[in-house]
């Protein structure tokens, strides 16, 4: 499969780029976050359960609200992000609100040099597996860091909705993993008017291509799910039908925007 070899450095300074800017954003409301709020939702929520005394991986943390979100629960969590300013306003943050958690900056396909042990349950979420080249190597590590019996938590955007280009008038992109997608955006998702500009490299992938990997990685899918809706209002020209659920107005429920799934070792 093709690479782009500076892909992880490329994509590191993306996020510490749009990592200046989260932090302060409306959209992850921190000030609200550290009061009490939570950013989970209502996908994953009921997948993760109760998390009381569990041992939890959090894969691609960026700058750690959902980890200390777990941690609040009663959770023992691990962060990983690629992202050196994202890891280092997560442990600030921890700080901040008097929650003890682990964070770890590091490429994901590099964790093993950086981290052992089992955990009850890996969790990863919305706009991560984009970023990375390689499903299999991905259930790999999911797969690696589980125990026996422990389950794999995974919301993602649907794979169709990256088939729209970014104004959701064409079909721009392949439902499948063609290789890397490299191109370059002014703002963020979470502040579209912000003054940066960056280059990032990402891969589309299909449900089948994820499933197949974690399959073949020893793991067992016990449950799946597709939503007409994204709980988050990141996407263009969208519409707020229920709260807290987002469409693409001129779309509206048609077209899947997330799945989620678990899946046990």
């Amino acid at each position: 499969m093709e690479q782009t070899p500076d892909y992880i450095s490329i994509n590191r300074e993306s996020w510490n780029e749009r990592t200046r800017v989260h932090v302060d954003s409306e959209f992850y409301d921190v000030e609200g976050f550290k009061k009490g709020s939570t950013p989970l939702k209502e996908i994953e929520l009921p997948l993760l359960g109760d998390v009381r005394g569990k041992r939890i991986l959090h894969l691609q943390c960026h700058f750690g609200q959902d980890t200390l979100a777990l941690a609040r629960m009663g959770a023992e969590v691990t962060g990983v992000d690629v992202s050196d300013l994202a890891i280092e306003k997560a442990i600030e943050l921890a700080f901040d609100i008097g929650e003890k958690a682990s964070f770890i900056c590091c490429d994901l396909y590099d964790l093993p040099n950086h981290l052992v042990g089992h955990f009850d349950v890996v969790f990863t979420s919305y706009g991560t597996i984009g970023w990375l080249p390689d499903l299999n190597k991905w259930a790999e590590i999911v797969s690696l860091y589980l125990k026996p019996g422990g389950r794999f938590v995974f919301a993602e955007f649907h794979p169709v909705v990256w088939m729209f280009d970014n104004d959701f008038d064409t079909i721009g992109y392949r439902y499948f993993n063609s290789g890397p997608i490299i191109e370059t955006e002014a703002g963020t998702y979470a502040d579209t008017s912000a003054a940066i500009e960056q280059q990032y490299i990402t891969w589309n992938h299909g449900i089948g291509e994820v499933f197949s990997a974690l399959i073949q990685s020893g793991l067992r899918i016990t449950s799946f799910q597709e939503y007409d809706y994204s709980p988050y209002n990141c996407f263009k020209g969208t519409v707020e039908p229920e709260p807290g659920r987002f469409q693409i107005e001129k779309l509206g429920n048609r077209i899947p925007m997330v799945y989620a799934l678990v899946a046990e070792k």
